[in-house]
C-alpha cells in the first residue's frame, strides 16, 4: 500500500492525488506553505489526511524558523497554524489536527525552541500513527455488517488515500475481505473531481478486491435492480446530532437507498464527529472553482464560456437517513453520538 504522507528526512512528502492514476507521483515539501498548498489544491485530501497532513506541516513549520527568541518563534507558529488552518473550511479533522498541535506548544513543560519542535513532531508522528490504528478498528467494527457475496455502493474515496492508510469506508471493505467475504464494490464516479473513477477504483484494483466502476446517475438504477445490498460512505464533519457532511452526490445516495430499502452507513473517526456543532445546518459547506464542472482537469472545455456555476464540494445528509456510523469504537445510531462522544 503507498503511503498518502509520510515524514521523511525533515521533510513531509505526499503522494500527489491529482495525478492519480495516470501517475505515481510525489510531492516533496520542505516548506509548510507547500503543505497548505498541496491541501488547499486537493494533491491530498479526506478528512483523515488531511489532518495527519496538517500536523506534519505545523511539525515543519517549526523546523523552518532559525531565529533565537522563544516569543517571535510563537508568533511564527500563529501564523504556521493559521495558514494550515485557512486551507479547508469543511472537515473539521483538520481544525482537530492544529488545535492538538496548539496544545503541545502550550504545554507548560515547555521552554525551549528546541523542544517544541522536538515535541511537534513526536505529536504529528503519533496522530499519523494512530491514525492507521483507528482505520484498523473501523474496519474491524464494520467488517460485522458486510456479509459474503454483498455488493457495496460507495461514494467519492474514503480508501488508503483519504487517510494515513488503509482507509474508512474502504477499511470496512477491506477488512472484510481480509476475512473471505467475496463481496464486489460498486464506485460512483463523484463528479466533478472524479476521486471515485481516479482514486477509489484505482486502490481497489491495487489490491485486487472486485470493482465496478459507474457514473453518479446509474446508482438508483443498480438499487432498483436489488445489486447493492448496502452502502458505504465516509465523512469531513459529523454534527452532534448524527448530520453527515461528505462529498457532494452523497445526500442523493442516501436518498435512493432509503427509497429502496437500503442499509446506509457512514464510516469515520472519533476526530470527525464535531459535537459543538448541533447538527448539519451549522457545518460550513466549501465552494470550489467552477472551472472543475467547466473543464477536465482543467484542459479540455465541456461547458460553454461564461455559464454560472454552483460547484459545493460537499453536502448534508441527515441523520434520519443514516442507519449506522462505524468508529473506532464500535457502530453507533446517529442518536447515539451525545452519549458516546460528548
Amino acid at each position: 500500500m503507498i503511503p498518502t504522507v509520510e515524514w521523511k528526512n525533515n521533510r513531509v512528502v505526499i503522494l500527489d492525488q491529482r495525478a492519480l492514476p495516470e501517475d505515481v507521483r510525489f510531492l516533496d515539501c520542505e516548506k509548510y506553505q507547500e503543505v497548505a498548498e498541496a491541501i488547499r489544491n486537493l494533491n491530498v485530501r479526506g478528512a483523515p489526511a488531511i489532518g495527519v497532513t496538517a500536523a506534519l506541516g505545523i511539525a515543519l513549520g517549526a523546523r523552518q524558523y532559525a531565529g533565537a527568541h522563544i516569543q517571535e518563534f510563537l508568533l511564527h507558529m500563529e501564523e504556521v497554524c493559521h495558514t494550515l488552518a485557512s486551507t479547508r473550511p469543511t472537515a473539521v479533522n483538520l481544525f482537530w489536527a492544529v488545535d492538538r498541535m496548539q496544545r503541545v506548544m502550550t504545554s507548560a513543560s515547555i521552554s525551549t525552541i528546541q523542544d517544541v519542535q522536538k515535541r511537534l513532531q513526536e505529536e504529528a508522528l503519533a496522530i499519523l500513527d494512530e491514525d492507521l490504528l483507528v482505520n484498523r478498528a473501523i474496519g474491524k467494527f464494520g467488517s460485522a455488517i458486510i456479509r459474503d457475496g454483498d455488493h457495496i455502493l460507495t461514494h467519492c474515496n474514503a480508501g488508503a488515500l483519504a487517510t494515513a492508510g488503509y482507509g474508512t469506508a474502504l477499511g470496512v471493505v477491506r477488512a472484510a475481505w481480509e476475512q473471505g467475504k467475496q463481496i464486489r464494490v460498486y464506485a460512483d464516479e463523484t463528479r466533478p473531481v472524479l476521486q471515485g473513477a481516479r482514486l477509489t477504483a484505482w486502490e481497489l484494483q491495487q489490491d485486487g478486491i472486485p470493482v465496478t466502476l459507474i457514473t453518479d446517475n446509474a446508482a438508483g438504477a443498480l438499487m432498483k435492480q436489488r445489486r447493492i445490498q448496502c452502502c458505504v460512505v465516509g465523512a469531513d464533519r459529523i454534527a452532534a446530532n448524527g448530520d453527515v457532511a461528505n462529498k457532494i452526490g452523497t445526500y442523493s445516495v442516501a436518498v435512493l437507498a432509503n427509497a429502496h430499502g437500503i442499509p446506509f452507513y457512514v464510516a469515520a473517526p472519533s476526530s470527525t464527529i464535531d459535537m459543538l456543532t448541533l447538527d448539519g445546518e451549522d457545518i460550513p459547506i466549501e465552494e470550489r472553482s467552477p472551472s472543475e464542472v467547466t473543464c477536465l482537469y482543467s484542459e479540455r472545455r465541456i461547458a460553454p464560456q461564461d455559464i454560472d456555476v454552483w460547484n459545493p464540494a460537499f453536502d448534508v445528509t441527515p441523520a434520519a437517513l443514516i442507519t449506522g456510523i462505524i468508529t473506532e469504537r464500535g457502530i453507533f445510531s446517529p442518536q447515539e453520538l451525545k452519549g458516546h462522544f460528548s
